[in-house]
């Protein structure tokens, strides 16, 4: 049949992933560092994605293609489901001993020292945002830092920005955008987060991770004040 369908120019696409988050569907995935349409059937043909690319490599067209099946949309999203989540959810994510969740608490410096080790601001493990306990309790009535997990390698000052606030890293190109997005919703659902605060890198592909922040709290139907930093790959502040 021909209806109106997703189209991706690969020559424009970088791979950043800002779409993935708009497609409910989960109809478009990072394959090969580019944006691709999976299955004509799993594209209704709406096109939420278009307004989330910042290159402009998604347009739609009309041409011929399998008819939209909803049933195989259900499908496709309860095997992603399957495959971003640990099959016995009262394990350790991964089996790994080192996700367990701590809570430590902050050591101040000593003033006026030039040989004493700078101090973590770190309050919690892990920062993983695929690992964190959506109910863990460092998230109850917190500001919560969403980070690109190149922020902290490009800004010196990086436990500055995190002081005080819970942390979750992660990366917007390499990592499944839908995953994260249904794992901050849980998040913000199950508690009082009352600010976000994105760290992002100055490239493209981390203008995902304002898509993903955004798309989840519209999931969760709160209002969470966002505020936004981009770093330069010089380690910069930038805007």
């Amino acid at each position: 049949m021909i209806r109106r369908i997703v189209t991706i120019n690969e020559d424009k696409c970088n791979g950043c992933g800002a779409c993935i988050p708009a497609c409910h569907e989960g109809a478009i995935q990072i394959i090969n560092g580019k944006a691709k349409l999976l299955e004509d059937k799993l594209c209704d043909g709406i096109g939420d994605c278009l307004g989330e690319c910042p290159l402009d490599a998604i347009e739609i067209v009309e041409r011929h293609a399998d008819e939209y099946d909803e049933e195989a949309v259900k499908e496709h999203l309860r095997k992603l489901e399957e495959k971003n989540e640990p099959k016995d959810k009262h394990k350790i994510p991964c089996g790994c001993p080192g996700t367990m969740s701590r809570m430590f608490e902050e050591e101040a410096d000593e003033d006026g020292d030039e040989d004493v080790e700078l101090r973590s601001t770190l309050r919690q493990w892990p920062v993983q945002l695929s690992l964190v306990p959506v109910n863990a309790p460092y998230f109850e009535d917190a500001e919560l830092l969403v980070a690109a997990d190149c922020a902290p390698v490009a800004y010196g000052n990086f436990h500055q920005l995190q002081k005080g606030k819970a942390i979750a890293i992660g990366c917007p190109k390499l990592d499944d955008g839908n995953h994260y997005v249904d794992k901050l919703t849980q998040i913000l659902k199950s508690n009082n987060i009352r600010k976000i605060t994105i760290v992002r890198m100055e490239v493209p592909c981390c203008g995902g991770l304002n898509s993903i922040v955004s798309e989840a709290i519209s999931q969760s139907g709160k209002e969470v004040p966002v505020e936004t930093k981009t770093l330069s790959i010089q380690g910069k502040i930038i805007s």
